[in-house]
């Protein structure tokens, strides 16, 4: 494994924060890191997402692995390297916009689904592959891909709970990604912190008990 990835497998989870303002996105990131979880992946989908980065690095440091998610032009992925990400997400593998990714020198994480889609990622030399949407085949899926890519670090996003996350990781995940059953959309629209962290806590103690 490059040492690259250490902050990512030491997060184990990242949190798919999409928030309606910068403000609930910061308050919605705190609740998480309160519940322990310190991977943190703000997406593009939330307005300003460069300035929700730079500010929670400007709290947490080191304490948080902070990065950008739904990454789909060159120009976001540079905004977000100025702002301090650690990691760019893409949903997808677009040769020109992972070159461009890969030129910040940030960790690269570019989503794939399909073996061929496996490939062409790798190919361009991603660090991580993001298996998504991974609801679609299950732990089964992702373990399946193992048989091919052996070494290939994956992470599952879409259909990650507490209730399964131990099969995730028995599959062969680097990490995962979580997204509404983590940073829920309801919660955030509602203020609802509290549940944000509770729901956080719950990823952090499955984490924990999958870590011994």
């Amino acid at each position: 494994m490059s040492d690259r990835l250490a902050r990512a497998r030491t997060s184990g989870v990242l949190a798919v924060l999409r928030a309606p303002s910068p403000e609930l996105a910061l308050e919605t990131a705190e609740a998480i890191i309160r519940g322990g979880i310190t991977g943190i992946e703000v997406t593009y989908s939330t307005p300003d997402a460069p300035s929700v980065i730079r500010e929670l690095i400007a709290r947490h440091g080191d304490a948080a692995y902070i990065g950008a998610g739904t990454v789909t032009t060159a120009d976001q992925a540079r905004a977000a390297a100025d702002a301090g990400a650690e990691f760019l997400v893409s949903p997808g593998t677009l040769p020109d916009l992972t070159r461009a990714m890969l030129d910040t020198d940030r960790v690269v994480m570019t989503g794939a689904m399909t073996p061929t889609e496996v490939m062409g990622a790798l190919a361009l030399g991603v660090d991580v592959v993001k298996i998504f949407p991974a609801s679609l085949g299950g732990p089964s899926y992702l373990g399946a891909l193992r048989g091919p890519f052996p070494d290939a670090p994956l992470m599952p996003t879409g259909g990650v709970k507490p209730d399964n996350l131990a099969d995730w990781f028995a599959a062969g995940s680097v990490a995962v990604g979580a997204g509404g059953d983590l940073a829920n959309s309801a919660s955030i629209a509602a203020h609802d912190w509290d549940d944000i962290t509770q729901r956080a806590a719950r990823f952090a103690a499955a984490l924990s008990a999958v870590r011994g």
